[in-house]
């Protein structure tokens, strides 16, 4: 897990010693951060069992108060996160379902957890199914049982239950428009919340009055628990105003299916009942616990430069915006260390996470990472001893089989020689196809685990 495939090709595109060594520090950081951030650990390191006492944070549960426990889950970390669960409590798990990330393996280890594919970041059919078992299991479970919902990045996707009077495939070109928008994860779920039976806390609703102990990944910036995957088990702050502003604000309100305008505007005049608030007596028997999160990737990947021997520091783990106006200012921090050794000493590793977007305005392939690194590489044309890299930590940017690219102070040179225009490329949102002429795509498969992006800086002396 979390293996950079192409790990010395990459290295070897840098054109000096320096270079390489670079980019050789940014591709070992990601490395050992993505092989640290995993599921099994972060649910351990987080719930510890002693006979019958589960301990989670502050929370204490008896499992002999439960006449029986399911466990449900959904995302791109859901089938390691079951495992960890299994390893701790299978002897006591009654029934389980899970909705995995198509293509990955998942067996099993007490024979009692069931699981269908499901796809990202387009819903389909299969993850349909999935979300209707999810809600068939737990709308069983009475007050004496207990519902071990597992979530994680992704699993909003991977989840699809359309409301009343909207199809799948009403909803998957509401998705793909959004995808396209330009508009945040906060904007994107609020509207997905909107037209789903299962977000935005109605998967709590369906489970009461069992007791409900969630513990989740986040993969959204600030880690809002009503956002994490449309917050199944969270009050939604949300409503159908936002909905209609989010659409009006990205102009998506004349193109999107006639069934999804219709329920909106019933739900602006209170002829369709809201997600479930805040005070709403179906939380009081949930517990929301978050057990990893973009902060953690962020500390690891410090400590990872540190024990190679840099300076290292988090500029932050909440960075959003546009992906190219925030590569655009990556470069010039990395300019301002390179040349003026700020803002901290070299050799010196600066770490960024977040999730940035992109308006997609051109024809091209891409995904944020890859066009954060494009926009990066113009300002940091000429630098010596320096790299850049980004990646999505599950592994797929965007809509490509790219994690993210990665780019150094000769990047541009390159392109010049292969007769290849950036600027070009950046305007026409196809930095996939750039960084593939160049060699400098960062491949890694899907990592299993959802945690935002990641950006590493480096420059040396």
């Amino acid at each position: 897990m979390g293996i950079i495939k192409n790990f010395e090709g990459l290295i070897s595109n840098g054109l000096t010693d320096g270079d390489k060594r670079a980019r050789a520090i940014c591709l070992n950081v990601l490395k050992r951060t993505l092989e640290e951030i995993n599921p099994i650990n972060m649910i351990k390191s987080s719930v510890k069992r002693n006979g019958s006492i589960l301990n989670i944070g502050s929370l204490t549960l008896n499992l002999d108060d439960f006449k029986r426990i399911y466990l449900v889950g959904f995302g791109k970390a859901s089938h390691l996160m079951a495992l960890a669960i299994e390893q701790l409590i299978g002897d006591r798990i009654s029934r389980g379902f899970i909705n995995v990330l198509k293509g990955v393996e998942f067996k099993s280890l007490t024979g009692r957890v069931e699981f269908i594919e499901a796809s990202h970041p387009i819903p389909d059919f299969s993850g349909q199914r999935g979300a209707e078992e999810i809600m068939r299991i737990v709308s069983e479970a009475s007050e004496h049982d207990l519902v071990i919902c597992l979530i994680s990045g992704g699993g909003s996707a991977m989840t699809p239950m359309p409301a009343d009077g909207i199809s799948l495939e009403e909803k998957q070109q509401v998705t793909q428009l959004l995808l396209k928008s330009g508009a945040n994860i906060n904007e994107f779920n609020a509207v997905r919340k909107h037209i789903s039976a299962f977000k935005g806390g109605l998967l709590a609703k369906y489970a009461y009055p069992a007791r409900v102990l969630s513990l989740i990944i986040s993969d959204v910036v600030g880690d809002r628990l009503d956002v994490i995957s449309s917050g199944p088990t969270s009050p939604d702050t949300s409503t159908f105003q936002d909905v209609y502003h989010v659409l009006i604000k990205y102009n998506l309100w004349g193109r999107i299916p006639e069934s999804v305008r219709r329920r909106i505007e019933a739900g602006l005049k209170g002829e369709v009942e809201e997600t479930p608030k805040p005070g709403d007596k179906i939380f009081e028997k949930v517990h929301n616990f978050i057990v990893g999160s973009n902060r953690l990737a962020c500390k690891i990947a410090v400590k990872t430069a540190n024990e190679l021997g840099l300076n290292s520091a988090i500029l932050s783990s909440v960075v959003e915006g546009e992906a190219r106006h925030v590569g655009t200012v990556y470069g010039g921090i990395l300019v301002e260390e390179a040349l003026e050794n700020n803002p901290i000493d070299k050799p010196a590793t600066i770490i960024a996470g977040g999730e940035t977007t992109v308006t997609v305005k051109g024809s091209g392939i891409g995904g944020r990472n890859q066009e954060l690194i494009l926009s990066a590489s113009m300002k940091i044309q000429g630098l010596e001893n320096v790299a850049i890299a980004s990646i999505g930590t599950d592994g797929v940017d965007g809509l490509t089989d790219a994690a993210g690219a990665i780019a150094d102070g000769k990047t541009v040179q390159r392109t010049i020689e292969a007769n290849l225009d950036p600027k070009e490329y950046l305007d026409n949102n196809d930095s996939y196809r750039f960084f593939k002429k160049l060699g400098d795509l960062i491949f890694t498969g899907p990592t299993g685990v959802n945690l935002m992006d990641i950006t590493i800086m480096v420059a040396l002396k």
